[in-house]
């Protein structure tokens, strides 16, 4: 029995404007919260406390604002070398991280008054100064730049084996149009970052890099039953056809691959929320929003692109066949 053909480009308007709602979502939530890129890239100081049992984190970002003049930020994570988790009487450890933007080294004074003003303010948490380190602006930026050119080449690289791989179908139109597909799921992921308000650090490079890749092997897995049904239904059959039934033919694969890809990363996710890992959990739910957008882009974006590119290219030969008949 013949599976029913599911009609993605019939509905391609609706896939284009969930996509463009989300970018606006996005770009005013830019506008709001801004963009804060992590010490990694601006260049600052970082200074680490550790300190026991739970404290607000409204009322420490207050202690430590007014202990210095210079804007800071801060991440808490447990310190797993020092919770005894189940252990009567032993009370949770925690680590702050309070980063100080720009090039001004921070003084063992000012680290005085900051760990004076945090026992202070949460007498029974222990606040102890446990380490500081610096990064040059120059070098952050270095890094940054090293970043941006490692996607630049990465989006390249994969345009170009698309382009080559993919040659009776429209090797050029489908490299580009899997171009804007990875181009949609940065965005998801950058925006993602801006809404929840996380700094842009090297862990979204990570996942930028790993979303391409795997966005990408979606979009080939369709792209290569595209070929196939090429010759099977012939040359004549509208792209908009062939299209549909190749989807049909892959999306539930391509469904529980995502899934099973989401589950795995949701499990380290999870984790990182249990532990209090900062640094887990904004690698892992980036990653999560990543995967989603991939499987998305592939089918909804990339393919209904690639048909309108077609039939553009068929009006256009049309056109001109016209137009020569009339001369």
């Amino acid at each position: 029995m013949n599976k029913k053909t599911i009609d993605m480009i019939g509905k391609k308007k609706i896939f284009f404007g969930i996509s463009i709602a989300i970018f606006i979502i996005g770009i005013i939530c830019n506008f709001m919260f801004g963009t804060t890129l992590d010490i990694s890239f601006t260049g600052g100081s970082i200074v680490t406390y550790s300190y026991t049992g739970e404290v607000d984190q409204a009322q420490l970002k207050d202690v430590l604002q007014t202990a210095t003049e210079d804007n800071v930020s801060f991440t808490i994570s447990e310190n797993l070398m020092a919770s005894e988790d189940g252990v009567a009487g032993v009370e949770k450890g925690y680590l702050v991280a309070v980063q100080f933007s720009g090039n001004k080294t921070i003084g063992p004074d000012v680290q005085d008054t900051m760990t004076q003003a945090l026992n202070k303010e949460f007498p029974d948490s222990n606040f102890k100064d446990s380490s500081s380190s610096s990064v040059e602006s120059t070098m952050g930026m270095k890094f940054f730049l090293k970043c941006i050119v490692a996607v630049i080449i990465a989006c390249v690289l994969m345009v170009l084996y698309v382009a080559f791989r993919f040659k009776k179908i429209g090797g050029l139109s489908a490299g580009v149009m899997a171009l804007v597909a990875l181009f949609h799921d940065v965005l998801m992921i950058y925006f993602t970052f801006v809404i929840l308000k996380m700094p842009i650090d090297s862990n979204f490079i990570a996942v930028v890099l790993m979303i391409l890749g795997y966005s990408l092997n979606d979009t080939i897995i369709i792209y290569d039953r595209v070929r196939e049904n090429r010759v099977v239904l012939g040359r004549k059959t509208d792209e908009a056809v062939l299209f549909n039934t190749s989807v049909t033919q892959v999306i539930r694969r391509t469904i529980c691959t995502s899934l099973t890809t989401l589950t795995a990363v949701g499990c380290v996710f999870a984790v990182g929320i249990i532990f209090n890992l900062s640094s887990v959990v904004t690698f892992a739910l980036p990653m999560m929003i990543g995967v989603i957008s991939g499987c998305y882009s592939s089918i909804c974006i990339a393919g209904p692109l690639w048909v309108m590119w077609q039939h553009h290219k068929k009006e256009k030969k049309a056109a001109a066949k016209a137009g020569s008949k009339k001369s």
